[in-house]
């Protein structure tokens, strides 16, 4: 494994690195240890304003938006080569900044973030536009043209691919970007903005301000932005959406999640486990598209109930740098609180906790043990609201119609998981499920070229394949009268 100091970060702004106008700084905190890693930057008003004036010049000056597909995408192919290059480097600062298992940062961050710069790149080459006849006798061409400046604004959660799913597309449609990573792990976002320059990106096209809400506020308000990607809490999203429909900003965002997992009788229970674990342990839980609510069918209830108290307790916890490790620190201590009073609020409602439900004191981290909890009703806020940690809420079903309510009972819908060995049901309960995205006998089957996104609470849009590049583009129509 790499090792290395971490310099304090600047803002970059038009292609070079700079202090914030009055000097700001906020720390980064290592949610392993509880201690400072460095400071950044934090940027005010008069920073961001630089940024988007720097992004809105590299757009007008045509020198990247004039580009054709095929050129940008020679640059963001170039990009995705860099982050593999630069693979060990990468995972540690996502490891060291956001708590992540190593072994995770390397096998899904460094590797999804790759794969999306190279998936636009090849999507870059299609934006060419149409031409149809009309029965006017005239001939229309249809042009797909970028939107211009795009306030790309990401969590703390997976920081390099969150922040590369709005990028890549912004940039493969030619499009400039100023780019807010989560105030709590920004490190990721700061040496990417060096990979963009390596790879030939001009400067100006991607700029990086980091800092806390203020500067996503004044991003959201600034007249040169022209469109919003957010991904966030739903809370925030609702403030964001309000914000940029003030200047009647373009917005797509993926929100909250709460994402039930349905287990069938008839499902492989050895795969299914396996599959329900990961969908609530991954990234310590801190995925939106985690399975944290499982339905069970009541033939196979306390059968799995009693495997799941068995294995969740062995599932490796602790220091985020050793290859082992499955389950690191959460990524702050707020979010630690908020899921000690969730578990709490569980107790409370007559939860049974059948394993977990503390912290682990472990070198001043930020960890908490994997939770499984059961008999809890289904009107608990503990099954309907979103906890963003290690804990699973087990609820046993007696039919597919109650499964499919059960599933649908909350305000969100972003992702949903079904087990069973019948197709025919895969096919029949996904298709009833209200989310942007089913899994079918495992879970966080995600790829660059399959598109996600939320519906109901869960927000509005989508990321990923062409679906995901669609958003960053308007069409020009241009009709031409043959007579």
């Amino acid at each position: 494994m790499t090792t290395f100091e971490i310099e304090p970060g600047r803002l970059f702004i038009g292609g070079r690195w700079r202090e914030a106008a009055d000097g700001a700084r906020t720390e980064v905190v290592d949610p392993s240890r509880g201690t400072v890693l460095t400071t950044v930057a934090d940027a005010g008003a008069a920073d961001v304003d630089a940024a988007v004036r720097a992004a809105r010049d590299a757009f007008d000056d045509g020198a990247w938006s004039g580009l054709s597909g095929r050129e940008r995408g020679r640059v963001l192919q170039r990009v995705a080569e860099l982050i593999r290059e630069n693979a060990d480097t990468i995972a540690e600062l996502e490891s060291r900044d956001v708590g992540k298992p190593i072994t995770l940062a390397h096998a899904v961050d460094v590797t999804t973030a790759a794969n999306d710069y190279e998936q636009n790149a090849a999507l870059a080459h299609t934006l060419d536009g149409s031409v149809r006849e009309t029965p006017m006798n005239a001939l229309a061409y249809v042009r797909r043209r970028p939107l211009g400046v795009v306030a790309a604004i990401s969590p703390y959660n997976f920081p390099l691919i969150l922040s590369g799913s709005k990028i890549a597309p912004a940039l493969a449609a030619g499009n400039t970007v100023v780019h807010k990573p989560a105030e709590d792990t920004p490190l990721s976002a700061l040496y990417m903005a060096e990979l963009f320059k390596r790879a030939g990106v001009p400067d100006g096209v991607v700029n990086i301000v980091t800092g806390g809400p203020a500067v996503g506020e004044a991003l959201l308000r600034n007249s040169g932005v022209d469109k919003v990607a957010f991904t966030g809490s739903t809370g925030v999203g609702r403030k964001v959406a309000a914000l940029a429909g003030e200047s009647l900003k373009s917005v797509t965002m993926e929100l909250g999640g709460n994402a039930a997992h349905i287990v069938f009788a008839d499902a492989d229970l050895e795969k299914a486990v396996g599959a329900v674990i990961k969908g609530f342990v991954f990234n310590t839980g801190q995925f939106c598209m985690g399975g944290p609510r499982l339905l069970v069918a009541r033939q196979v209830y306390s059968t799995l109930l009693g495997i799941l108290a068995d294995a969740v307790p062995g599932v490796p916890l602790g220091d985020p740098r050793k290859p082992e490790t499955v389950i690191g620190p959460m990524a702050g201590e707020r979010h630690l609180r908020k899921v000690e009073e969730y578990v709490d609020l569980a107790r409370k409602e007559g939860g049974r906790i059948v394993c977990g439900g503390e912290r682990l004191d472990l070198d001043g981290g930020y960890y908490y043990k994997p939770t499984v909890i059961a008999d809890l009703p289904n009107d608990s806020r503990v099954i309907q609201e979103e906890i963003f940690g290690p804990v699973l809420t087990v609820q046993p079903f007696d039919s597919e119609d109650e499964a499919v309510e059960l599933a649908n009972s909350t305000p969100y819908g972003l992702a949903s998981g079904v087990q069973t060995g019948s197709l025919a049901r895969a096919h029949r309960v996904a298709d009833r499920l209200q989310a942007g995205i089913v899994w079918v006998n495992d879970w966080a089957m995600l790829d660059s070229g399959v598109p996600f996104g939320g519906v109901k609470d869960s927000g509005f849009g989508r990321e990923y394949g062409p679906e995901g590049l669609d958003a960053y583009t308007t069409t020009k129509s241009v009709v031409v009268s043959l007579d």
